[in-house]
């Protein structure tokens, strides 16, 4: 079994944190940085850093994530110096070390329109700065490198670091009943699952765009919060309780345009002999038993 050093980027992040953890376990050489070992918006930071490592392989998972936070003006120039000028910098010492790189993009590349799944080759045209941001990001790592992997995910949840479940159980804990919007479709990714995966294409030359989310078929928002309330009720009889009920993306007005369909196609996975991830339910499941902690009202 051969070794990798692998620099990964964003590693105080929900995957960041899991792809480390994966790395280690596997016997590979992980080097984790976050802004504090590496300020992706300064180029000299980004030279001294991947020079000094000599990676194999960089992982890319540092981003700015906050999709309204993004559309605000004053926020617009950091937005594009994180995820867009950030990338490139990180593309270009790739190249000049010739070391591969996985940058983690997003299903928002797209316009979020219609209902038939995205196929990575589809054309891009994101609704909003965060779309945008990663679609530039996307554009600097084709241009410079051969050696790459672009793995587009969505709505994704893990241990470190905040989440939409997260919310959910803080929610069903205080509330009887949550409104959760029914008309954005598509399918979680869970960090545990996707760190796996990553790893595996590092380990290989199979290089391209890749879609990954966990399996399971399409879902809204809404019934991804029903799941989460059946298996969170498994451990606290309050969140049996809570009613959730649909509504419409116009009941909820967000600075950012969200996707209606975030549907992604998948099957290169497969035809590139990549194990697809596991189902959705099973990683909400799997992913609730972590939680514990904060399902179980320990003032009963």
């Amino acid at each position: 079994m051969f070794t990798m050093k692998v620099l990964v980027t964003g590693v105080k992040g929900q995957l960041g944190y899991d792809v480390m953890n994966e790395l280690k376990q596997r016997g590979h050489e992980a080097v984790g940085v976050d802004i504090e070992e590496m300020d992706i918006t300064e180029e000299n930071s980004v030279k001294t850093v991947l020079a000094e490592t000599a990676p194999d392989v960089v992982i890319h998972c540092a981003a700015w994530t906050a999709v309204d936070a993004a559309e605000e003006e004053e926020n617009i120039p950091k937005v594009m110096a994180i995820n867009a000028s950030g990338t490139e910098y990180i593309a270009k010492m790739c190249k000049e070390l010739d070391c591969k790189m996985i940058y983690i993009s997003t299903d928002y590349v797209f316009d979020g329109q219609g209902e038939t799944p995205w196929k990575p080759e589809d054309k891009r045209a994101p609704l909003n700065i965060y779309g945008e941001s990663k679609y530039k990001g996307e554009v600097a790592v084709e241009s410079l490198l051969e050696k790459y992997y672009i793995v587009r995910i969505a709505w994704v949840f893990g241990t470190n670091g905040k989440n939409f479940i997260k919310t959910m159980l803080h929610l069903g804990k205080t509330h009887d009943r949550i409104t959760v919007v029914s008309d954005q479709i598509g399918t979680p990714t869970y960090t545990y699952d996707l760190s796996r995966l990553l790893v595996d294409m590092a380990e290989t030359d199979k290089y391209g765009i890749y879609h990954v989310t966990n399996e399971g078929g399409y879902i809204s928002w809404y019934d991804f919060t029903v799941e989460i309330m059946k298996h969170a009720g498994k451990i606290n009889q309050k969140y049996q309780q809570v009613e959730v009920l649909p509504v419409g993306s116009d009941q909820y007005p967000a600075k950012a345009k969200r996707p209606s369909n975030s549907r992604m196609n998948k099957s290169r996975l497969k035809e590139n002999g990549f194990t697809p991830l596991p189902e959705w339910q099973d990683a909400v499941r799997r992913y609730i038993d972590t939680q514990r902690d904060l399902i179980e009202d320990k003032a009963d």
